[in-house]
């Protein structure tokens, strides 16, 4: 376990906490408890034309607890840690349980399917960042936006934030694990042009392991030319073409996938994927694998949120929906198994085809590469997909101007299916990694 002196409590001070808690559930009749003890702190800077704009520190603690009273089920929390705090905060979730209506999918997990080991992820990695050093480099961040050119008029500020927290999550059938994280980031935010002409963009980097980031000038400088590229937007006519999605928006087409895949949206008939199980979605070429245990991954877990166990697998294979994404509760809800997705994906990865970026703008010749997207315009139930959008038209495979004010439309169902080419620009900023993704064809709603 790394050194987390840096923490308030010690790390077996939550164990004991959580112990506690389940002893005293116990103790009061509860069938089966389950606990989550946490702390974090962090720090975050912001500047803004090269004042310092925001000083935040944060330091939060907390402790969740769920009673079980046979098929009834409670939920308290407190971010009391005395020990009178948690004996109330236990009767008050038993009594919530008594009150509530017996659901016979409620209840812990199969005892075999908890954790019983934690394996060092490298998720905790410490940055030890001064007031002054961030300010430093969050001025270093935007300054080298406005060194870009002339043209970059304002910003909309740089911050440098860093947040570290450590948990224990436990139940009374044993099972008891937790661990230390960190999660550390850069980001910018510019303006170029003037007055009715100005356009606004933004570039970030994360990372567990803050000697991973990207550099803040770095940062800064990618924000700039972003913003200077999308200046002279155009509108542009009402056509079907095709569509490449810009990889850091392609990872929310596969977070797309994740809801429909997901257990609370099928149990409900909420999803265009209910009775899809081993069936086509995706064309041949297409694999997503989730890999739980990644070394520094931004989704790693050891287990999920009901403390089952996480193993790597294929969810797509041949373009072929090999698994949803199940919590007990959900699976028990569908007759199915979890598959330790409580809280989540963990580092799910469609695999890179053999296109960088120019590459599949050649590959689609003529369409719309998308930069930005705007509104939640998903309909679950049908796939129906609608979104205000901005980017760039694409002519014989080069950029050829920006384009704004358009919307584009679709069906998730056929978007996936139409999946021309996955690229190989894969940007890791979360637990959904992809590089950008072309699609055949979407309608695109302008002038």
């Amino acid at each position: 376990m790394p050194d987390s002196s840096r923490f308030s409590y010690p790390f077996a001070t939550l164990q004991q906490l959580a112990q506690d808690v389940l002893d005293h559930a116990k103790a009061k009749g509860a069938s089966a408890c389950e606990v989550d003890v946490s702390e974090g702190f962090g720090q975050s800077v912001g500047v803004r034309c090269g004042e310092v704009e925001t000083i935040e520190y944060n330091r939060d603690k907390g402790i969740g607890i769920t009673i079980y009273s046979g098929q009834r089920k409670g939920y308290a929390s407190t971010s009391d840690f005395s020990a009178k705090a948690l004996r109330d905060t236990v009767e008050a979730a038993l009594n919530i349980a008594r009150f509530t209506a017996e659901d016979d999918c409620a209840g812990l997990p199969d005892k075999e399917l908890l954790a019983t080991d934690c394996p060092d992820l490298d998720l905790y990695h410490p940055w030890d960042l001064s007031v002054e050093a961030a300010i430093d480099s969050a001025r270093r961040c935007e300054q080298a936006a406005f060194d870009v050119s002339p043209r970059i008029s304002n910003s909309e500020g740089a911050t440098v934030s860093t947040q570290e927290a450590q948990f224990v999550a436990a139940n009374s059938l044993g099972f008891m694990g937790g661990y230390p994280t960190s999660r550390h980031y850069i980001a910018c935010s510019v303006i170029a042009g003037e007055q009715d002409a100005m356009q606004r963009d933004d570039w970030y980097t994360t990372r567990r392991d803050a000697a991973e980031l990207d550099g803040a000038e770095s940062v800064g400088a990618t924000a700039a030319q972003r913003a200077l590229a999308r200046l002279g937007g155009r509108r542009v006519k009402t056509a079907e073409v095709p569509v490449l999605f810009e990889a850091p928006l392609a990872a929310g087409l596969l977070g797309s996938f994740v809801h429909a895949a997901s257990g609370g949206a099928l149990y409900r008939k909420a999803s265009f994927l209910v009775d899809h199980l081993g069936k086509k979605i995706f064309p041949d070429f297409v694999r997503v694998s989730e890999r739980p245990h990644v070394p520094k991954g931004l989704g790693s877990s050891a287990f999920d949120n009901d403390g089952v166990t996480t193993r790597d697998r294929e969810v797509i294979d041949g373009g072929i929906l090999q698994g949803y994404f199940l919590n007990v509760y959900t699976a028990r809800k569908l007759g199915m198994q979890t598959t330790g997705n409580a809280g989540g994906s963990h580092n799910l990865i469609i695999e890179p085809g053999q296109h960088d970026f120019a590459g599949l703008l050649k590959l689609m010749g003529r369409g719309l590469l998308v930069t930005e997207l705007l509104g939640q315009g998903v309909n679950y139930v049908t796939g129906d997909y609608s979104r205000g959008a901005a980017g760039y038209w694409v002519e014989n495979g080069e950029i050829a101007y920006p384009v704004e004010e358009i919307t584009i439309a679709g069906n998730l169902k056929d978007m996936f299916a139409g999946i021309v080419a996955v690229g190989r620009d894969v940007l890791v900023r979360g637990s959904k990694q992809t590089g950008s993704i072309l699609i055949d064809r979407m309608t695109l709603a302008g002038e």
